[in-house]
């Protein structure tokens, strides 16, 4: 038998240890591929899946946003407050400078108008009760009577 080891190839008299350094390295392999594959069990929400499409590449995994330019969705008034404004932001999107938390951030956010209220309802809810925010859920009814309100079509 041999093993590779540093580039050199070497006689092992040990049959068994050489069983268990390949038992080991299969062992790392098939842990690793696992592990970078994450859970398949693991499903994510509707909001969930909107947030990562759409929102994630501005806003971050964690909600923390980028310093001056993308404010936070982790504890913030613009999230944890009126639905109406924060669904309003998603229909008509944000062309202004906004004060966050004591800092202004200021870089335009398009218009998400063109998801579905189901989208927009559930995307909404997630972001309203992960990050640590701990507020009510937005239904499809307040997302529609709002694009209503605004006249904003799909």
């Amino acid at each position: 038998m041999f093993v590779v080891g540093y580039g050199k190839l070497s006689t092992c008299k040990n049959e068994n240890m050489l069983r268990g350094i390949l038992a080991i390295q299969f062992f790392l392999l098939f842990s690793f591929i696992s592990f970078s594959q994450g859970n398949p069990s693991t499903k994510l929400t509707p909001g969930a899946k909107v947030y990562q499409q759409y929102c994630m590449s501005c806003h971050q995994a964690d909600g923390g946003g980028v310093p001056r330019m993308t404010p936070p969705l982790v504890n913030t008034e613009y999230v944890t407050g009126d639905k109406k404004r924060l669904i309003s932001i998603l229909l008509k999107g944000l062309n202004e400078p906004i004060i966050v938390n004591d800092e202004e951030y200021y870089n335009p956010m398009a218009s998400f108008s063109f998801l579905s209220d189901q989208q927009i309802a559930a995307v909404l809810t997630f972001i309203r009760t992960q990050f640590d925010n701990k507020s009510t859920s937005v239904s499809v009814q307040e997302v529609s009577l709002v694009r209503k309100q605004l006249a904003v079509k799909k």
